[in-house]
């Protein structure tokens, strides 16, 4: 696996974002009928949101990235992208992992959607999360909280008052 890091995203990385937005899921929305040039790169700047999102990074390179965003009675997972490259070497699944756990650690439910016929919908169901409700296009998620064993929470705790919710994954 390449190394990788998470960085927190600022408003400057919003077009390079979506850029690797429209490569990501553009053969899907193609599929699906739906892909338009500029709606693809527009929706991921209205909704773009710096203090909730991740960059991922291989060798200091742009080639990712992730938003936990809070909800009432969740977290929403969204515009988790990777460049297509980079797919299936276990970056996503270390990526999501992470963010999982510090759920798992909250008691937080997560939850997602994703595009029918996705091959993401398959790591998503990897890691956990299970069918909530399904339209033409997109597919929504849940995953529930694993519970962890109070000792691993409290320790979990402390390392978490040391470091940033940000900190490098590397």
């Amino acid at each position: 696996m390449a190394d990788w890091e998470m960085r927190p995203a600022s408003a400057a990385d919003v077009e390079a974002v979506a850029e690797l937005r429209a490569v990501v899921l553009r053969a899907d929305l193609e599929r699906l009928g739906r892909y338009d040039e500029h709606r693809v790169r527009q929706r991921l700047r209205d909704g773009f949101a710096p203090d909730h999102t991740w960059v991922v990074e291989v060798r200091g390179v742009l080639a990712g990235c992730v938003a936990l965003r809070p909800e009432n009675d969740a977290h929403r997972l969204e515009h988790f992208y990777l460049d297509p490259g980079l797919q299936g070497r276990g970056i996503g699944s270390a990526v999501l992992r992470l963010l999982l756990e510090r759920c798992d650690r909250d008691g937080t439910r997560v939850r997602l959607n994703v595009l029918r016929g996705s091959r993401a919908q398959q790591l998503y169901e990897r890691h956990g999360f299970g069918v909530e409700t399904e339209e033409t296009v997109d597919v929504f998620m849940v995953r529930e909280p694993a519970l962890a064993p109070v000792s691993a929470r409290c320790v979990a705790s402390a390392d978490d008052e040391r470091q940033s919710p940000r900190a490098n994954a590397v």
